[in-house]
């Protein structure tokens, strides 16, 4: 008798404690609690969104505070504690994204920095003190085309100003019979000549000119 005596004690202080420690965490959850109808970061405070410098698809950083958006780009909207709004945006062709509560938004032709000053903007209509964050996840609307006897042939995103050396240095390099003498960029019915070796020995440095968005760079 006494043996079960003491072991229902046992099991009494066993069920006490676990119910006090429940009781711990609900009173410190509802302290945690945010109050209806606000968004309030809690513990760590988000990323500015211009201290992000983000990667595209190809590997490339996107600087928010230049690179202009355009059509066919994918971004993803983070906003702060709020997943049902976040997600990818593709921009359409007529240059905006569609987001929850706020409908259309224009997109192409501003920086990721700007866009996210418009959606918070547009977001504070509904949200208190909304955090906006806006990554290119990859470039679409600006490319360039390196092919002919190039390691690696291809579309390239043009995101920050590439000059025809670094673009042929993306590529990586030249085949074993390629003619880099005879290196020719076509930009619509416009043709310029680059010529590699005297480049790189410091000649005739004006043919390294700037990568514009559609430029086939042809190493023949």
């Amino acid at each position: 008798m006494r043996v079960l005596l003491r072991m229902c004690a046992v099991v009494a202080a066993c069920v006490l404690a676990a119910a006090l420690a429940l009781a711990a965490q609900e009173k410190l959850a509802e302290t945690q609690r945010t109050p209806p109808g606000k968004v309030e970061p809690v513990g760590v405070a988000p990323l500015k969104p211009e201290d992000i410098l983000t990667p595209t698809a190809a590997g490339a950083p996107v600087d928010p505070k230049t690179y202009k958006l355009g059509a066919e780009d994918v971004i993803l909207v983070r906003v702060w504690r709020e997943p049902e709004l976040s997600g990818l945006n593709v921009i359409r062709p007529d240059g905006q994204i569609t987001m929850p509560l706020i409908g259309d938004v224009p997109a192409a032709g501003l920086t990721p920095l700007e866009l996210g000053a418009k959606i918070t903007e547009k977001l504070s209509q509904f949200i208190n003190r909304p955090e906006i964050i806006v990554l290119v996840q990859n470039v679409r609307s600006k490319r360039y085309y390196a092919t002919g006897e190039v390691l690696r042939p291809g579309a390239y995103p043009l995101v920050v100003p590439t000059t025809v050396l670094e673009a042929l240095t993306l590529a990586g390099g030249f085949r074993e019979f390629a003619n880099t003498k005879g290196i020719t960029v076509l930009r619509g019915a416009k043709r310029f000549k680059f010529n590699y070796k005297d480049v790189i020995k410091g000649k005739n440095l004006s043919q390294n000119i700037l990568i514009e968005s559609g430029d086939y760079i042809i190493v023949p």
